[in-house]
């Protein structure tokens, strides 16, 4: 009933479609996304003949196959004409017991008959946008009043990653180290040349001191990435960005604020009086993972812990 498949074996015409018919779609799942933030590391459960399916990426340490979304990604899941709970359980059980999973994020449309860890996301749903503007928070609305000063000597700009890749660079959060910033920064790179991705800044005095990295389709708006001069904050051109990139798309497309768990961030976010939306997801510890390497490799538990003490500092 549900299938395995490697990448070279995925029908992508049939999965394209089901994807795009589906009540769960999410521009996270297309080929195209996906190819790139995977370096096209990623299989495929399918249900039947693409009545419902799956993708899975994957990373590979130590010789083993991890599941976790990669960077950018914020959800997968499964996806199918109709959300359908005992379809979902017999995709999350067969995930369960054939990949070892780190961390899996599904959709915001899935069920299932257990209860899942949450996470939060925020969407901006297509509307007239003097109707979505009004509905800001006082404190957001006052953030966008700016004074002649700074209106005189600022504009948003469209630029190309070349442009901007500088003040990405120095003004990036949430990177471990230099070797993951290089990785966002490929990504970045790649969803650019493959003209999926915008970058709008906001610039004063012919200085940029905001940027956002957008995700354009003909469905959805996705804000991955938020990049800001600390030594500006008070001139409030993140929120500037983002009630323009609104402005520009709310008419006809999702705005997708990708969510945060980051308290201050979340304030942000929730500014705008986007709509909560939460999404399951499984979420391993490495402890965990190593119990599960037992259960998923009996033939390989010798080989295994010959590995282990390597396996973890590759994990941290």
């Amino acid at each position: 009933m549900i299938r395995k498949l490697k990448y070279h074996e995925i029908d992508f015409e049939k999965y394209t479609h089901c994807l795009e018919n589906s009540q769960q779609r999410k521009y996270s799942a297309t080929k195209s996304f996906l190819d790139i933030t995977t370096d096209k590391k990623w299989e495929l459960l399918v249900y039947n003949d693409y009545e419902a399916i799956m993708p899975i990426p994957y990373i590979t340490k130590m010789g083993f196959k991890l599941v976790i979304n990669p960077k950018l990604c914020q959800q997968l899941g499964i996806f199918s004409s109709k959300d359908d709970v005992q379809i979902n359980d017999l995709f999350l059980d067969f995930a369960e017991k054939n990949y070892r999973i780190w961390y899996y994020a599904f959709n915001d449309v899935n069920r299932f008959s257990r209860d899942l860890k949450q996470r939060k996301n925020y969407l901006i749903y297509p509307e007239n946008y003097e109707s979505v503007r009004q509905r800001y928070s006082p404190k957001r609305k006052r953030k966008l009043r700016l004074d002649d000063e700074v209106l005189r000597n600022s504009e948003v700009k469209e630029l190309n990653f070349k442009k901007i890749e500088k003040f990405i660079t120095e003004n990036s959060i949430g990177a471990k180290d230099d070797h993951d910033r290089n990785k966002f920064l490929k990504i970045f790179s790649d969803l650019g040349k493959a003209n999926l991705i915008k970058f709008v800044a906001f610039i004063y005095k012919k200085k940029i001191i905001n940027a956002l990295a957008v995700y354009s389709d003909q469905n959805t708006i996705a804000l991955l990435g938020t990049f800001n001069d600390k030594n500006y904050v008070k001139l409030s051109g993140s929120s500037v960005l983002i009630d323009h990139t609104i402005f520009k798309n709310i008419e006809s497309k999702i705005f997708d604020f990708e969510g945060s768990e980051i308290p201050s961030v979340e304030e942000f976010f929730t500014g705008f009086r986007p709509v909560l939306k939460t999404y399951s997801v499984i979420q391993r510890s490495k402890q965990e993972l190593i119990k599960g390497f037992f259960k998923l490799n009996h033939k390989k538990i010798i080989l295994y812990s010959k590995v282990e003490p390597n396996f973890l500092s590759a994990l941290s």
